[in-house]
């Protein structure tokens, strides 16, 4: 009797979970989407690397960021679902009035507006699912969630290579905007909202101030080193992510009909793994010790060096595309263990405000910096070594990955002790 009492409850929860996938897929669309018409825009509008790596980056990032925090006080105190709701429309009208910009001032603009509105779209729904699922099961569904970014970079790299040719840049980002606009009535009226603490022991618990909630990130050493290594291993992802499709093309000659053929599943496909894969393995390794949360992460990262310093090396884009197919599986798979962990460090009452806090570091450090200082780069070498000067500037992404490793290595062996002192005070 028990099991058919819950099966229509877990029907409408993975349908819940679905739709926020693909809310955060539209996300990441329209966040990637510039990276992806670079060149095609570059053409038209004459920006540089660096103005790039500022649209790409800390023109995003720094409004996602000021408004993350009031977004994820305002999920911890109201309606989750209709704050997402709320969130996924702005974003989409500002994605779609990035198809009319003339200038770069117009075009900063149009992506503040874009950072503002997403600004309200992860740490809800994280908080959302995190009362949708018990503990044991949260690693592995956080992991499907964040497949929302993968599917993203591929749906965003098909299209945007198909928009090209078939109905022009500015268009895309229309296409795009006019989708998110459908896509927010939905969501309030399919999507449920869940009791808060629901999975908590005790049950629902009282919202914490701000306050106390940044004053106990950041004097918890274990919050402390989430935040660094997950901003350095977000430096590098982003950095890297951002930049390999105009590296692709301008330094390895890809045409753009190969990007949307080859690169948008190759990207998606490789993303999806690193999620779904890093979820999994935490899933399972927790088991046996907590380090699975930071060393499985570190470890990738580890593996990706060498593979991505290879792939820079070589000459022809089939042939690096190739080798960076491993450094694109694993520049992702700290984000399901870090976004997990953060769920179980912060308390039930602030995990909106503590996930905000993280995802601080990740947009902050990550977005804002990684892409910029490639665009940075990229244009100081550009008079030596011409378009060779976006292999060099990749290159150097190399340095906060070594970082990363060593700052998740730290990190997990600090955990084990952790959990076992949480879970004696439990019992």
């Amino acid at each position: 009797m028990t099991a058919a009492v819950d099966r229509p409850v877990e029907a409408r929860v993975h349908v819940a979970l679905f739709l926020l996938v693909l809310t955060g897929a539209l996300n990441f669309v329209d966040r990637q989407i510039v990276a992806v018409l670079i060149e095609p825009i570059r053409a038209e509008l004459h920006f540089s690397d660096a103005q790039f790596g500022l649209l790409t980056g800390l023109a995003f990032s720094l409004f996602y960021a000021l408004f993350g925090l009031p977004a994820a006080m305002l999920a911890d105190r109201w309606s989750r679902i209709r704050l997402i709701a709320a969130a996924c429309a702005v974003w989409s009208l500002f994605t779609a009035l990035t198809g009319s910009v003339r200038s770069f001032g117009e075009m900063a603009a149009a992506r503040f507006g874009v950072g503002v509105g997403e600004a309200g779209g992860t740490a809800p729904s994280l908080f959302l699912l995190a009362d949708c699922y018990p503990p044991q099961r949260r690693p592995l569904v956080i992991g499907l969630f964040t497949l929302s970014g993968p599917i993203g970079v591929f749906a965003g790299a098909a299209f945007g290579g198909w928009a090209v040719e078939a109905i022009g840049w500015r268009n895309a980002f229309v296409v795009l905007g006019v989708l998110g606009l459908v896509l927010a009535p939905l969501l309030l009226v399919v999507v449920r909202e869940p009791a808060r603490g629901t999975f908590d022991a005790g049950g629902p618990v009282k919202v914490e101030p701000l306050g106390k909630t940044f004053a106990h990130f950041v004097r918890d050493p274990s919050l402390r080193l989430l935040g660094i290594a997950s901003g350095l291993s977000s430096f590098l992802s982003y950095g890297m992510l951002n930049w390999i499709p105009a590296y692709l093309m301008r330094v390895e000659a890809m045409p753009i009909s190969a990007l949307a053929t080859w690169f948008a599943p190759a990207a998606g496909i490789t993303m999806g793994i690193g999620m779904v894969t890093g979820g999994w393995l935490v899933n399972r390794f927790i088991r046996r010790s907590a380090a699975a949360y930071a060393l499985i992460p570190g470890l990738a990262t580890a593996v990706l060096i060498p593979m991505f310093g290879a792939a820079l090396l070589v000459e022809g884009w089939a042939l690096s595309l190739t080798l960076m197919l491993v450094p694109m599986v694993c520049c992702t798979m700290f984000t399901p263990a870090s976004l997990a962990l953060a769920q179980e460090l912060g308390h039930a009452g602030a995990r909106a405000t503590v996930t905000a806090i993280l995802l601080l570091m990740y947009n902050i450090v990550g977005l804002g910096c990684g892409p910029l200082f490639v665009g940075v780069v990229s244009d100081a070498l550009a008079p030596v070594h011409g378009n060779d000067s976006l292999r060099y500037a990749l290159g150097a992404l190399l340095v906060p990955a070594l970082l990363a490793v060593v700052a998740h290595l730290v990190l997990a062996r600090r955990l084990p002790t952790v959990f076992a002192r949480r879970a004696a005070a439990v019992g």
